[in-house]
């Protein structure tokens, strides 16, 4: 009898560890395949510009496939990264987003709040241009084989960051103040 209660005492023990193994936070890094973008209207046209080349961690708690924390994430944008199809708008958006003194766009979270199984509210801080600014943001999240996926958006305007809209050809296209930021993020072990 002692025997069975020392083996299921070792049982309880390392079923134990196990458990708090699976379950304990990791940190993540954002993998080059998430992507970013910032669409806007002008009194031409609606436009969006993207990149690819963020980076970035994360300290989760994943257990059981499902996210049950997160406990830090920033991501760090080169603002020069971000593309549109056109050279002219790039040069245009460079010069509002102040590049050659803020070289980079950033999210840093200050809370997590979990809504359900896949969707979160985090609140964080985003500097672009300088100046930064605290938002809340719902993001969908979805295990994957290698961490995690988390997508979103945020709605800002260039007023909010200290920036003035846009204009070309002489003042004649004029940017809309509204933008919005998404981001598709993954982060991987």
């Amino acid at each position: 009898m002692k025997i069975n209660k020392i083996k299921l005492f070792a049982s309880v023990i390392v079923l134990f560890g196990v458990t708090t193994f699976a379950s304990a936070q990791k940190s993540y890094t954002l993998d080059t395949k998430s992507t970013f973008s910032v669409a806007g209207t002008s009194t031409l046209h609606d436009w969006e510009m993207k990149s690819g080349s963020g980076t970035g961690t994360a300290t989760l708690t994943i257990a059981n496939s499902k996210l049950t924390d997160i406990e830090a994430l920033s991501v760090t944008l080169l603002a020069e990264s971000i593309k549109s199809e056109k050279k002219s708008m790039d040069k245009v958006a460079y010069t509002t987003l102040k590049t050659d003194k803020n070289k980079n766009i950033k999210y840093v979270l200050k809370s997590a709040e979990k809504v359900n199984e896949t969707t979160w509210e985090l609140t964080g801080t985003y500097t672009i241009a300088g100046v930064s600014k605290v938002y809340k943001t719902t993001v969908k999240t979805t295990i994957t084989k290698d961490g995690l996926n988390m997508q979103g958006s945020n709605k800002i305007t260039f007023a909010d960051f200290g920036m003035k809209s846009p204009t070309a050809m002489l003042g004649t296209i004029k940017t809309g103040q509204d933008l919005t930021i998404k981001f598709n993020l993954n982060f991987n072990l």
